[in-house]
């Protein structure tokens, strides 16, 4: 890999990057909140939704494995653009199963954005670090884990309140979306390039944890995947569960509380990312730990209330485990081996956002909505518990 010698990035270019990161991030999300009204355009039922969840996440995987590495041979901005097109096929695709009646082309939908996702996922990560102004490299990580996690709480927030107040619920939302990349588009002249294209360099990103990072490689991705694992089964569980327990059936409230989850996630990455690595740890997995006990109350009695409150403590939980982890990974990772180490670190991550998911869709069928969730909060409790014997390992 040759790296550019060019200026330095600045806090434009940052802002640009993260922009760029956060609306791509966005469509990944933005079916979310509208789920109970795509299950009444096309008849199906919550299973579908979770797989219509799976395909996504099986797309990010596929892109990270064949794709991850194509920045360091083409340059980031021609590859992040690539994901932009992407995205916007993706909202042309929901657009167009409306129009249809096709529920074929939401799932295409759901993999172009998957694609997107993933290339973000790793090329965007990167770019954000290396668009970060010099001596300011926590900044950077925060802000590029928080335009990921920040980009898919506001696509549930934003695709909500359109929904909720748009003469056509169901489009309106991917309209904007589109306008929204198309600007996305234009912020990506302000990215700063750091690569030398050469396409020679080229080959697939099989999973590879560099020798550096096998120290801390587990303890870091068990808490992204236990923060995954809980963004995934609130996404897609969530919904259905307001509207047929809580009987809450207004988009702009289901999106609203979907989104909590991200945007505490990403102000808690923020807010307190300079403080160690080991402090941030031990407070995300209590704080996932309690969550989930408060997720069970919250299901048992049943409390909207409740939900929040284990929604915002989850999402502080799953933002500085997340943030940590990664930081963590990257910190020991020699440059030339950090989309590697990204790359390995997401595709466990996105495995976390999929099964597990299924897994509750499947028990939800079997057992009901509510004793599949509280399973489900009961095997992440005790686990984010289990890691707390790792947190030394963090310097």
């Amino acid at each position: 890999m040759t790296v550019r010698s060019e200026r330095p990035g600045t806090a434009g270019s940052l802002a640009a990057s993260a922009y760029v990161f956060a609306v791509v991030m966005m469509g990944t999300t933005l079916p979310t909140p509208l789920y109970p009204l795509f299950q009444e355009r096309f008849g199906f039922g919550g299973l579908t939704t979770t797989v219509l969840f799976a395909v996504y996440a099986g797309g990010v995987i596929a892109t990270l494995v064949l794709f991850g590495r194509l920045s360091d041979a083409l340059g980031r901005r021609p590859v992040l653009l690539a994901a932009v097109v992407s995205a916007l096929l993706s909202a042309f695709c929901f657009l167009a199963g409306q129009q249809f009646s096709q529920l074929w082309l939401l799932f295409v939908g759901r993999i172009l954005s998957g694609l997107a996702a993933g290339i973000f996922t790793a090329t965007g990560t990167v770019a954000v670090l290396e668009n970060a102004p010099p001596k300011h490299g926590r900044l950077g990580s925060a802000v590029a884990t928080a335009a990921n996690i920040g980009g898919l709480g506001l696509g549930i927030l934003v695709s909500g309140l359109i929904a909720q107040w748009a003469r056509s619920p169901l489009p309106t939302p991917f309209v904007v979306h589109a306008v929204l990349l198309v600007l996305a588009g234009v912020a990506l002249l302000a990215v700063r390039e750091r690569i030398t294209s050469d396409p020679s360099r080229f080959r697939l990103q099989l999973p590879r944890i560099p020798t550096e990072a096998r120290g801390i490689f587990g303890p870091a991705v068990l808490g992204a995947f236990l923060g995954f694992a809980v963004s995934g089964m609130h996404s897609a569980v969530t919904p259905n569960f307001m509207t047929q327990v809580l009987q809450v059936h207004q988009p702009a409230l289901i999106g609203t509380v979907v989104s909590l989850l991200f945007l505490t996630s990403a102000v808690g990455q923020i807010g307190l990312r300079n403080y160690s690595d080991r402090t941030l740890i031990t407070v995300g997995s209590i704080a996932l730990a309690v969550s989930m006990v408060v997720l069970i109350l919250a299901l048992l009695a049943p409390s909207l209330v409740l939900l929040l409150v284990a929604t915002a403590l989850g999402g502080v939980g799953q933002g500085l485990l997340f943030m940590t982890g990664l930081r963590a990974v990257t910190t020991v990772t020699e440059p030339a081996h950090r989309t590697e180490a990204t790359t390995s670190y997401f595709i466990i991550a996105y495995i976390a956002i999929s099964l597990p998911v299924v897994a509750v869709g499947v028990l939800a069928n079997l057992l009901g909505l509510i004793p599949a969730g509280v399973i489900f909060a009961i095997a992440v409790a005790v686990v984010a518990l289990l890691g707390l014997r790792s947190v030394l390992r963090f310097g």
